[in-house]
């Protein structure tokens, strides 16, 4: 392959100015912003922004070695999807790792007595500045759920190998579960080769 190819100007060399953010739409858990952006050559553009302030996931691991997942309803999809337990942070000054404690109870019914950092998972770098960091959790126990008023959850217990079978098929797609299964999984190398 030619070096020519990979010829490119220094990304610290290259100037990107934000001159303006204006909200259009605040909804309850988004706001979407118009930025006015110069970019290198000096161009004017205005990009789409959506504002997130963040969320945070726990991949739950039981006593077996099982992942446990919640299955429920996502609109924008129109159907029930595997997951790991996540949510968004009640407010921007909510450490993650409270925020992946409470969702563990709320929507498995467990509690962690071993709650690590993983990850952090930026779900959509092109339009988003959301950012999900995502945790370990380990020694669980059982605890009273209490999901959202709009939260209807099924809790499921599953084997990494089988999880990672379904990600390779399509099967599992969201996002941070298939970044935090698949972390996991190199981690403590439990994929059957």
């Amino acid at each position: 392959m030619s070096e020519e190819l990979f010829k490119q100007a220094p990304l610290d060399k290259m100037k990107i100015e934000r001159l303006k953010r204006e909200e259009i739409v605040k909804g309850s858990i988004l706001t979407y912003c118009h930025d006015t952006v110069r970019i290198p050559n000096g161009n004017i553009r205005v990009w789409d922004y959506i504002y997130h302030q963040g969320a945070a996931a726990v991949l739950p691991v039981d006593d077996e070695g099982r992942i446990i997942l919640v299955r429920q309803y996502r609109n924008a999809f129109d159907r029930f999807m595997i997951e790991i337990p996540a949510g968004g942070l009640e407010g921007p000054d909510e450490p993650t790792k409270a925020a992946a404690v409470r969702e563990l109870t709320e929507e498995t019914g467990f509690t962690a007595s071993e709650v690590s950092f993983l990850m952090s998972f930026y779900p959509t770098v092109a339009y988003s500045g959301e950012k999900i960091d995502i945790y370990l959790a380990k020694g669980l126990k059982r605890a009273k759920r209490h999901p959202d008023a709009d939260e209807f959850i099924n809790v499921e217990a599953w084997d990494v190998n089988e999880l990672m079978k379904m990600i390779f098929s399509g099967q599992l797609n969201d996002g941070k579960t298939v970044a935090a299964i698949s972390a996991y999984a190199f981690l403590t190398n439990k994929v059957n080769k």
